[in-house]
């Protein structure tokens, strides 16, 4: 007989597969965050992993790093649409919007937990597949701007829920800065913000003055207004009067002062030093036209964001003719949940959402047993028969082994009674599985 050939499989770069306990911790944040993305009236969409590349094109997107899906035995006169994985969320929400506007109720409250999948390098905090939790709204022509204040404040409760540590979100307004920057004459404003969002990595203040002087003509008043304006950063509305002191004035300028000033004025209930008003805030301008979000940790603050958004002007305008603005905001799930995995910094939970492992006496007595399981479950909680007619401290072995809080000891003999054994002490005592409740 020839021998079995055997491939050995190999993890995948960048497709994260979790041991059941991981994955029990990964399921109660999904529990977490869809229970408060509820309560403030938020429905549940899903969209289909693939769009087609034309839907791509429309918006823009073709350009990035996504995954095309063909099969593999195409034909060559094959007629069939050209599909890719989405590499977000937002290209399937304006589509789905687009699609089903005579449908829906507006403004439009919607969340998202999909994955999505991008063609990256694979490192820490960036996978080619991984979880987005989203959250939008989305209105006809008007969008309310204390919808502007409200996304925060869902994902902060969601953070605090989570028990991420120490972070702080950070909002800014996109008319605020490039309103400065035409106050100031600057028509094209490409080398300035790049110049601002290297900041912490060319030496701060100095290095901006370095690259502006090398990139731009702006002469040294010019540099010294952006580089204070930089530096302001403010608990409240007061960043305001920190930019007017400044001596730059422009409409755009003002309109967005007014209207971060409001967003930051209905956060006042959020934890002191949980919000701040940050307008050095550089990332999300190209497509953001209002209030935007990033958060960071407080204790690594170099990792990056991990949950950022903004207000946009228009969601669907490349598939509908109707204006149609928005704002959202999107947790990084797997980039925060494989950050707090790797510093091990949550909760551990037990392997199995087993409760109770019931013992099996006999294989005689198994009917009686499965029906104290099936007395338990009814009861709401979370039973395991065991699996084989097997020593008594082999099945307590198992119990210990998969971390089952309680065992559950059916009569082993006619008449005899019900016992149940506490897993974390030892204790065991005689019990009725129509009244027994864990202490």
């Amino acid at each position: 007989m020839s021998e079995k050939k055997i491939y050995k499989p190999k993890p995948v770069s960048g497709f994260p597969e979790w041991l059941p306990q991981i994955r029990r911790i990964e399921q109660h944040w999904f529990d977490h965050i869809r229970s408060v993305f509820e309560s403030y009236g938020y429905c549940s969409i899903e969209t289909p992993s693939v769009e087609e590349l034309d839907v791509l094109a429309a918006k823009g997107e073709v350009d990035k790093e996504i995954y095309v899906i063909e099969r593999l035995h195409k034909e060559d006169d094959d007629k069939e649409a050209r599909l890719a994985l989405h590499f977000d969320q937002t290209v399937p929400l304006a589509r789905y919007v687009a699609q089903r506007f005579n449908d829906l109720d507006f403004p439009f409250k919607r969340y998202q937990m999909q994955r999505v999948w991008r063609g990256e390098r694979p490192q820490a905090g960036r996978f080619r597949e991984f979880y987005q939790c989203d959250i939008d709204v989305i209105a006809v022509d008007n969008l309310p701007l204390h919808f502007d204040a409200e996304v925060p404040s869902i994902m902060i409760e969601i953070l605090q829920g989570l028990d991420v540590g120490a972070f702080q979100m950070q909002l800014s307004n996109r008319k605020i800065l490039m309103g400065f920057l035409a106050g100031l004459g600057i028509t094209d404003s490409v080398d300035v913000l790049r110049a601002i969002d290297k900041k912490d990595k060319i030496g701060g203040d100095d290095g901006v003055r370095k690259l502006l002087h090398s990139t731009t003509s702006l002469n040294d008043q010019q540099i010294e207004k952006i580089i204070g304006f930089t530096h302001i950063k403010t608990p409240d509305s007061s960043f305001v009067e920190h930019v007017r002191t400044l001596g730059v004035a422009h409409e755009t300028l003002e309109q967005g002062l007014n209207e971060l000033a409001f967003v930051m004025n209905n956060l006042q209930h959020i934890d002191a030093g949980l919000v701040v008003a940050d307008l050095s805030i550089v990332r999300g301008l190209d497509y953001y036209t209002g209030t935007v979000y990033e958060t960071r940790f407080l204790d690594d603050p170099n990792y990056g964001s991990i949950c950022s958004g903004g207000r946009y002007e228009d969601l669907a305008g490349s598939y509908i003719n109707k204006h149609l603005p928005g704002v959202g905001i999107s947790i990084g799930f797997s980039r925060l949940f494989d950050y707090m995995r790797l510093k091990n910094k949550w909760n551990p939970v037990r392997k199995t959402p087993t409760d109770i492992l019931v013992v099996l006496p006999s294989e005689d007595r198994r009917a009686h047993a499965a029906e104290t399981a099936r007395i338990l479950r009814h009861r709401g909680f979370c039973v395991e028969l065991y699996h084989a007619d097997q020593k008594l401290a082999k099945q307590l072995g198992y119990a210990e082994k998969k971390g089952i809080p309680y065992v559950w000891f059916p009569p082993f003999d006619d008449g005899g009674a019900h016992e149940v054994k506490d897993m974390t002490n030892g204790a065991q005592n005689k019990v009725d599985p129509m009244t027994w409740n864990a202490s």
